[in-house]
């Protein structure tokens, strides 16, 4: 878990912020911002190819899914994951990088609410609490002016990419309850081959439908003249977008084997737990400004995110208690 959560934290901190170097620096494909997000899964091949084949018996194999059920699964998910990417490009296109992940804060509560109805999620006070918090703090920023900041984003640009980030973060959400659901009810393993299963194959039906959508759109053709207009140069150009592949795969791994381990929520409230860092950062990259609004859009993200660890805590010490009355409630009997 904890290497999980390290990866998670890193790749999306790392990510997030390269990405919006491209839009800074002299990036202007949308196409080519949702690509970098799903293209990178071919780093995770070597480990996938060293990962042991299970021995599987008659007995499993009756409950294991069709080989058409999994290719429905990884299909399904990659296009909806293409869809997630591309509004993620959009809002962190057109929003600056402080606004944009505050407002993807709010992905806890959209997955916390499709939880409640695919995964059986309890929304406890604290829980109803962090929802709240995490929705006021999104809308805070409705009434923040962003025109003035970085690359002067026109109101018409700025709510396009605030509706992009909150429709994206609705989708992200929904996708890890999904997850989650595919682990517990149809893949039913417990092997670090599934959670690279459910990181390549989605990956690589989301870069396919990307790639379509950027052939389709003629943007290719402009790549050439945007490597050479780049301001930074042709090889930082490269290397950014590598290196923003990377960041976000390993981000990847690490949301996806944190739904394996714990559940979709709790992945959700890592990655919550490292949005505040990447605004704070943005202030020293890009100029962004932290005013009085973003400032108490972020307090409360942060109180949401606590009040969802709490609730958290009080669940883990509850189970605890059962598991030492059942372990009492044995001795007994056995004695």
């Amino acid at each position: 878990m904890a290497i999980y959560s390290l990866l998670l934290l890193a790749g999306q901190s790392v990510a997030v912020l390269l990405g919006r170097l491209y839009f800074e620096k002299g990036g202007n494909s949308s196409w080519m911002g949702a690509l970098v997000q799903p293209a990178g899964f071919p780093i995770l091949l070597p480990f996938y190819l060293s990962q042991p084949k299970s021995p599987s018996t008659s007995n499993l194999e009756t409950n294991l899914p069709s080989n058409l059920v999994l290719a429905s699964i990884y299909i399904s998910c990659g296009l909806f994951q293409a869809i997630v990417c591309m509004l993620h490009s959009l809002g962190l296109k057109y929003l600056p990088v402080s606004t944009y992940s505050l407002v993807c804060a709010s992905q806890l509560g959209f997955n916390a609410l499709f939880s409640f109805f695919l995964n059986s999620l309890k929304l406890t006070p604290f829980i109803i609490n962090s929802l709240v918090l995490l929705t006021i703090s999104s809308i805070l920023l409705v009434f923040q002016d962003d025109s003035a900041e970085s690359k002067q984003v026109y109101r018409r640009k700025y709510a396009l990419g605030f509706i992009c980030t909150v429709g994206a973060s609705a989708g992200y959400g929904l996708l890890l309850s999904l997850t989650q659901f595919a682990f517990k009810k149809v893949l039913k393993k417990e092997t670090f081959k599934v959670v690279l299963d459910m990181t390549i194959y989605p990956s690589l039906a989301s870069t396919i439908a990307i790639l379509v959508g950027l052939f389709a759109s003629r943007e290719w053709k402009g790549l050439g003249k945007e490597m050479e207009g780049f301001e930074l140069g042709e090889v930082s150009y490269c290397m950014t977008l590598i290196w923003t592949a990377i960041s976000w795969q390993l981000f990847s791994i690490g949301c996806v084997g944190l739904i394996f381990e714990v559940s979709s929520v709790f992945s959700n409230v890592i990655s919550t737990f490292g949005l505040p860092v990447v605004p704070v950062l943005a202030v020293f990259c890009f100029g962004d400004k932290m005013d009085v609004i973003k400032a108490i859009a972020m307090v409360l993200a942060i109180w949401g995110f606590l009040s969802y660890v709490y609730q958290h805590y009080l669940d883990d010490c509850k189970l605890k208690k059962q598991n030492t009355n059942a372990a009492a409630t044995e001795m007994v009997i056995t004695g």
